[in-house]
């Protein structure tokens, strides 16, 4: 899985070009942080909810290719639960549930680092489908 990681990470600016760091990467599982900049804040300067999503699709993603499986994912949901704000780092873990038919990954939460609280959740299993 690391070695799947690291060479999804290299030319991937999207996530690099945001700040996300991998704090881990198993078989099926994939967990990412990112610190909140100033640039990412709305207008009521709150962390933007499409960088909480960005962040929950990008562990999303290294956990559907950690088995070296070229995978893209084929649905996201993210429910937003609290406000994230400016220096926040922001966790996310992704986790395979199945491997059947159509792999399904299950994103536990998105916590803050200071609080622990958790800022959104992507509570349903999300289907990937393999890149041929």
């Amino acid at each position: 899985p690391a070695a799947v990681a690291d060479r999804m990470f290299a030319p991937d600016r999207a996530s690099r070009g945001l700040g996300m760091t991998i704090v881990d990467i198993g078989g099926g599982s994939a967990t990412l942080s990112m610190t909140v900049r100033d640039d990412m804040l709305n207008g009521f300067a709150i962390f933007h909810g499409g960088f909480i999503t960005t962040l929950a699709d990008s562990a999303f993603a290294f956990a559907c290719n950690s088995r070296n499986v070229v995978t893209v994912a084929a649905g996201l949901t993210v429910d937003f639960l609290a406000p994230a704000h400016r220096a926040d780092v922001l966790t996310a873990h992704a986790v395979e549930v199945s491997l059947r038919r159509a792999p399904k990954v299950h994103g536990t939460a998105l916590t803050t680092a200071i609080t622990d609280f958790m800022v959104a959740h992507y509570p349903i299993d999300h289907d990937h489908v393999t890149v041929r």
